[in-house]
């Protein structure tokens, strides 16, 4: 058996950022060969997730990666178990690596073939980088969701890395600021849907059939009691979480509606993740 010296240990250690007492270890499987214990160390992480498959991938953080112009977003959640890994800058580095792949890259469909492309400039893959993460920290880390979307979009993450959006619109206005305005206002006031026509029917007509009814027996005439319904209306889509009926959150004499319109714009849609949710 080949003499493991302290100074290979230390040369291994400073190689692979890893415990020094695991770097002798995989010297002793290796017989002496730093190549082979790089590579028995790199294999480390199988045995880590499935030592931690049980546990509580409760913490993490949210990440988005929006193009210059604006013509695409994409956002990722990247989980692990403690509050400190999630602060981790290398953590926090490996979920903006993977929403700038996902971005500029060929797209995934999945977490999967997210983390099996090679951004541009790195000769490791997601996954590689994953599994060298997994190895030097020695918790569960999981990718668990991946999102791109076409634009005009933009989008926010709340300092906390835990609450994410992506909103999306339509214009050629070229004031990127506005998008990013109305995601954090998403994130912040929590709408539901983006119009009203995408709440239950029923439940509005219904609603506005009561709210007619009030009005009628005040014994005002009809056009007055079409317009005091239609303004109780936009009450309701308020209480229902329209985010167009919404005040905005930067300037609450407008509602986002109004807002985007001045700006050139019209929302189509958005996405909000709570991280684990």
């Amino acid at each position: 058996m080949a003499e493991i010296t302290a100074a290979a240990v230390k040369a291994l250690r400073e190689r692979t950022d890893l415990p020094m007492m695991d770097c002798k270890k995989a010297l002793v499987e290796a017989d002496g060969d730093a190549e082979k214990a790089v590579e028995i160390l790199k294999s480390q992480h199988k045995k880590i997730m499935d030592k931690r498959s049980d546990n509580v991938t409760a913490e993490g953080c949210i990440a988005y990666a929006i193009s210059d112009d604006c013509s695409a977003g994409a956002m990722v959640e990247l989980q692990c178990e403690s509050a400190p890994v999630a602060a981790n800058d290398e953590f926090i580095g490996l979920a903006n690596q993977c929403a700038s792949q996902l971005l500029n890259g060929p797209g995934a469909g999945s977490t999967d073939e997210l983390l099996d492309q090679t951004p541009d400039g790195s000769d490791a893959t997601l996954r590689q980088t994953w599994e060298e993460l997994v190895n030097k920290i020695r918790e569960k880390i999981v990718l668990a969701k991946v999102l791109k979307v076409d634009g005009p979009v933009a989008g926010y993450v709340h300092h906390d890395g835990k609450t994410g959006v992506l909103f999306q619109a339509s214009g050629e206005s070229s004031n990127a600021d506005i998008l990013r305005d109305v995601a954090m206002h998403i994130a912040a006031l929590k709408p539901t849907v983006v119009a009203e026509s995408e709440l239950d029917q029923a439940d509005v007509e219904a609603e506005r059939a009561r709210l007619s009814d009030e009005a009628k027996a005040t014994g005002k005439p009809e056009n007055i009691i079409e317009k005091i319904v239609d303004g109780r209306m936009k009450n309701f889509y308020v209480d229902q979480g329209v985010l167009l009926h919404q005040a905005f959150a930067k300037e609450d004499t407008k509602t986002v509606s109004q807002v985007l319109a001045e700006n050139g714009y019209t929302a189509v849609g958005f996405t909000r993740w709570i991280l684990g949710g």
